[in-house]
């Protein structure tokens, strides 16, 4: 093994935060608000501007507006792990380089998306990225949206290659992956679950947390899963897993972040705006949505 048994670096529950918006522009006041939202109801750790966080469609300024707000916010009372992927690795570098040196403890890359690299170029492309900057990486492994999935193989290589590179967000929903990941890096690299429904499976197969969607407007209730695994009060964990499972079912019942921003605009957090190509979410969806925050008991 790389890696050494200890307790991995990032664990729990880690919030995907989505970017609030106000007349096209991010709404930087209630992306505050947000960030406090989450510490105040125990989110373990944030991560700004990843896929939830619409980073596709927002400009390199705005981007790199958003770590820092977020890092600015959160002011070393919960780790931040800034999302600095791209399809081209110079710009990720760039994202990268501008989240450490703006105080982040992390940085999220994901897979290449629409290039469809080997595993050669995925190698080459996280490394690049791990040897640019002196803070920790996770691998964002989420082949639904990037087609390539990163092969346990490539990981453990990359691993061994950069030692920042400490964990992955494991976007696959295969719960028999962690104990094979455990096997090749031992317990100290972090495995994160980027798929809500299954993150208690994940867990018990030996992942160490998640980066949710759901504890967007969910932040308690989603820490409170964790803290009761960790404490090894496992019953606790999956009744509040299945009083959630609606809720992450109907936060992917149209194309992310639409419905959780829906929720969160029920909910008063922010609006729920989001941009082109990504549109607001039909009156079906919204009728789930709601349904489900009703039946966890999230509305009245």
């Amino acid at each position: 093994m790389s890696q050494d048994s200890a307790t991995p670096a990032f664990a729990g529950s880690y919030t995907a935060l989505i970017t609030p918006f106000s007349n096209g522009r991010v709404d930087e006041d209630a992306f505050r608000k947000l960030v406090e939202f989450q510490i105040e109801n125990g989110t373990h750790g944030l991560v700004p501007v990843g896929t939830t966080g619409e980073s596709p469609t927002l400009s390199h300024d705005e981007h790199d507006r958003v770590v820092e707000l977020c890092i600015e916010q959160a002011a070393g009372r919960v780790p931040v792990i800034a999302g600095a992927g791209s399809n081209s690795t110079d710009e990720a570098v760039r994202l990268a380089k501008h989240a450490a040196g703006a105080g982040a403890d992390g940085v999220l890359i994901v897979s290449p998306y629409y290039n469809k690299p080997t595993q050669e170029g995925l190698y080459r492309h996280f490394t690049a990225v791990a040897q640019a900057v002196d803070v920790a990486v996770i691998v964002y492994d989420i082949p639904g949206r990037s087609i390539v999935r990163v092969a346990d193989d490539t990981l453990a290589r990359m691993a061994k290659a950069c030692p920042n590179i400490v964990g992955i967000k494991d976007a696959t929903s295969d719960v028999g992956r962690p104990p094979r990941i455990l096997n090749a890096l031992g317990n100290g690299f972090a495995q994160l679950s980027g798929e809500d429904a299954t993150t208690l499976p994940y867990l018990a197969g030996g992942g160490h947390g998640a980066i949710s969607v759901t504890s967007n407007i969910a932040p308690r209730q989603m820490a409170d899963m964790h803290n009761a695994w960790m404490a090894g009060d496992v019953k606790t964990a999956q009744d509040i897993n299945t009083r959630m499972i609606e809720v992450h079912d109907a936060m992917f019942c149209e194309a992310s972040p639409g419905p959780v921003k829906y929720a969160a605009e029920l909910l008063g957090l922010c609006g729920s705006g989001t941009r082109l190509p990504l549109c607001e979410i039909a009156d079906s969806s919204k009728a789930r949505v709601e349904a489900a925050l009703r039946g966890a008991g999230l509305i009245n």
